[in-house]
């Protein structure tokens, strides 16, 4: 995942509201957005790690993540990062425990953000800086950088978000078309991050095209009072190739 924008109201009627796109290479092997058959998951799958990138569970908890875009100090050897947001996924444990678990052995990983929910709290890990945020309410946003570095991409992403929640009830296909943006940002706000110019331009967009990586899903996931609406637009080389929506019940988890 590349890209997250939130809006976290716990006591409103859509207490979480989130949007995202992943960005990924499109011969990287991957399952669409369903129900997985050995876990109580509902999230796309990477099949060259076994792993995800956002996903819900059966009892409400979310978990999505971002890599940080530090390419001198990737490592080959590294395990997957997207093991981070199944495992979240299928424990029992509160969102506080499993960061506070999980942030003695991030340096394991090659750098990531982390957002998990746990139903009652939103938080998330900066691995770089081996640090827990609890986030409070209102909008939010993470990208390739730490969370709510203001990237062209973010920034546009969070106040279109920002201009969307005007209405009581922002359509899906809003939402979408916010994910859908193929705009770069202009040279003068392009964020130096180790890679050429042409290659920060072309991932400013929110919505990434390269003629061999770019946005492989766009998701918006709702938590409403009683239920959690997931819908996936799955993306490969040539386009849109289908889309997926689900509901499952839910309900808030207070105290």
């Amino acid at each position: 995942m590349c890209l997250i924008a939130w809006n976290w109201q716990p006591a409103s009627p859509t207490p979480l509201l989130l949007i995202a796109n992943r960005d990924e290479f499109y011969a990287r092997p991957t399952l669409p957005l369903n129900w997985w058959e050995e876990a109580p998951i509902l999230a796309g799958r990477d099949l060259h790690a076994g792993g995800t990138w956002l996903g819900v569970s059966r009892d409400g908890r979310l978990a999505a993540l971002t890599n940080y875009r530090d390419p001198a100090h990737m490592r080959a050897n590294a395990p997957s990062r997207g093991e981070l947001v199944s495992t979240f996924l299928q424990t029992q444990h509160s969102a506080t425990d499993y960061l506070a678990n999980l942030v003695k052995h991030a340096a394991d990983y090659n750098p990531f953000n982390l957002l998990v929910f746990d139903g009652q709290s939103l938080m998330g890990l900066e691995s770089r800086h081996a640090k827990v945020i609890t986030l409070k309410p209102g909008l939010g946003a993470v990208s390739n950088a730490d969370f709510l570095t203001p990237w062209p991409k973010l920034t546009g992403l969070k106040d279109g978000l920002q201009a969307l929640l005007i209405q009581d009830h922002p359509r899906d296909e809003d939402l979408m078309a916010l994910l859908h943006n193929p705009h770069p940002a202009d040279d003068a706000r392009l964020p130096a991050t180790g890679i050429s110019l042409e290659l920060e331009r072309a991932l400013s967009a929110a919505f990434v095209s390269l003629p061999n990586y770019g946005t492989r899903a766009c998701s918006v996931i709702r938590f409403e009072v009683n239920q959690i609406h997931f819908q996936e637009q799955a993306f490969d080389a040539q386009g849109h190739i289908g889309t997926r929506k689900f509901t499952l019940p839910w309900g808030l988890q207070t105290g």
